[in-house]
């Protein structure tokens, strides 16, 4: 038995086959003709572009547009020019092959991404390497996942996959995925949900531990992989997995239902995002609206800012798809260990309690602005709501509230409709915005608290190192108090309050919760509907 990260629910039991890597051998060798190896890059790069082409139209029919929009990003890093253009300049400058150069590209960048703290940032190296890797083969001749000629009731296990390795696998025969390295935010686990095929990750050595054509149970609610079991454990899974496709089917009978607690208060149950398409798949599972849009994804896999209209767009689609649903969109949350090629930032040694979120936007009007103007314009379309990240004082509320002031003046100017009533709040995720949350939520409409950040800060652990992960608890003593303290806060001035961390989602966290009284509960799209039943059961 091997114990890794459960990245996506549920169980299988099926045979194995390793992907093998089609890793392409480096070597170096000097060119002499220069246009020739050009040439041969352009055509790889060419050829890549139909294979992501045809990889994204499979990933929009069976994952949906919001998902498949990665390939999106893949297709543009194919025409970056700063990408494609190192990799040429690298090939002239030193007359090396393009395999070479294309390599050291591939590994610079790896080593940026890969370089910063925050998890979602790491997992962008894969692209990176998705993309590179995939030229590559195509110079070499190697294109081809390995996954196209699958039998039935296969788990496919692999040291990782790759976003279009996943994107391509076939629901109809693959039935699980297991990999060596890996976590649940990498693009392949946020697929693996999707199509709702278990996976374990992160379980180190798989690859060497088991070989093609033994028996495999996949325990996607533990993370455990069961290499060659007997009858009896074989026996045992039949019965979890029967119990657990029974479960998703009856929780489907929740998707049209309010959720109310059993004490009678009426709960708000919504989605996180971080793209505009997103929307779909919180209203596919139930959600109530959207407690979190995260916009800084808006300003990331791009060359530069993005203007008011791109984002005026983008918050309209999401307020109309809605259709009156509340939509909470927290402003830009860039800076520190989030960094755009765009905008230089300074180095910091502790970049999580850096210049970032609410006090580089402070810092830096003209950006904020922007973003304020397109917010208020879309407030026009839907039941949007505007939220501030990394709030903590009154003072630094009072000034981000301000400059949604002179938004507003500067929209009247110009005959631009906007709602000037819409609903102003902030996360709460510093320590120091709980402790004061009685003062703040004299001037807030709501709170929403952020765990992933609060925890990290109360605790003084940091949530991305595994050495002291032990540390981090969502049900420590000082947590609870100061979620409590919030909830309670905000509810003495009549405001409502949300949560929009992890902890939102957690099973074994929710009824702590609605004891406390908390009005909003936001998560992952695919928890939506678990959550409903576990808060209507308390």
């Amino acid at each position: 038995m091997k114990k890794g990260i459960a990245a996506s629910k549920g169980y299988a039991i099926g045979n194995v086959v390793i992907k093998e890597d089609n890793e392409v051998c480096i070597v170096e060798t000097k060119i002499t003709d220069l246009d020739a190896e050009k040439t041969k890059l352009n055509k790889a790069i060419e050829n890549s572009r139909e294979q992501l082409t045809k990889i994204k139209e499979k990933a929009e029919k069976d994952l949906g547009a919001a998902k498949a929009a990665v390939f999106e990003s893949h297709m543009m890093l194919l025409d970056d020019p700063e990408f494609t253009g190192a990799v040429e300049m690298n090939i002239e400058s030193n007359m090396v092959n393009a395999e070479k150069a294309l390599n050291d590209v591939i590994e610079m960048y790896m080593g940026i991404f890969g370089a910063m703290e925050d998890e979602y940032m790491k997992e962008r190296a894969a692209d990176i390497k998705d993309v590179g890797n995939r030229i590559l083969a195509n110079l070499a001749g190697k294109a081809g996942s390995g996954l196209e000629d699958l039998q039935e009731n296969t788990i496919v296990v692999a040291h990782d996959l790759t976003p279009s390795d996943t994107a391509q696998l076939d629901k109809n025969k693959v039935i699980g995925f297991l990999t060596n390295i890996g976590g649940r935010t990498s693009h392949s686990a946020i697929m693996a949900r999707t199509l709702e095929i278990p996976a374990v990750v992160g379980l180190m050595d798989i690859t060497e531990c088991v070989k093609d054509g033994d028996t495999v149970i996949l325990d996607g609610e533990e993370g455990l992989a069961i290499i060659n079991p007997d009858e009896a454990t074989i026996a045992q899974y039949e019965e979890k997995k029967a119990a657990y496709e029974k479960e998703k089917e009856e929780l489907k009978k929740l998707i049209e239902v309010e959720t109310v607690t059993k004490a009678g208060k009426r709960v708000e149950v919504c989605g996180n995002i971080g793209k505009a398409e997103d929307i779909h798949q919180v209203l596919e599972n139930g959600g109530d609206g959207v407690g979190l849009f995260r916009t800084e994804f808006l300003y990331m896999d791009r060359e530069d800012m993005p203007t008011e209209e791109e984002q005026f767009e983008s918050y309209k689609y999401v307020g109309e798809k809605a259709e009156g649903r509340p939509i909470v969109i927290r402003t830009l949350d860039i800076g520190g260990d989030k960094k755009l090629p765009y905008l230089p930032l300074p180095e910091e040694m502790n970049p999580f309690l850096g210049y970032r979120a609410i006090r580089l936007c402070l810092d830096r009007k003209e950006i904020f602005k922007i973003q304020l103007r397109a917010l208020l314009r879309a407030s026009a379309y839907g039941n949007i709501k505007i939220m501030f990240p990394m709030i903590s004082s009154l003072e630094e509320f009072l000034a981000a509230k301000e400059v949604l002031s002179e938004c507003m003046d500067e929209l009247r100017a110009e005959g631009k409709e906007f709602n000037a009533d819409l609903e102003v709040g902030m996360m709460v995720e510093i320590p120091a915005a709980a402790v004061c949350a009685d003062e703040l939520a004299k001037y807030v409409d709501f709170f929403s608290i952020g765990t992933n950040d609060l925890i990290q800060y109360t605790l003084a652990a940091d949530r991305m190192n595994e050495k002291v992960s032990y540390l981090y608890k969502p049900n420590h003593p000082a947590v609870l108090r100061l979620i409590k303290m919030t909830i309670d806060a905000a509810h003495k001035e009549g405001k409502w309050c949300g949560m929009c961390g992890e902890v939102a989602g957690d099973e074994s966290m929710i009824p702590t919760l609605v004891e406390y009284g908390l009005d909003e509960f936001s998560m992952s799209a695919t928890s939506i509907l678990k959550a409903k039943q576990i808060i209507m059961n308390n």
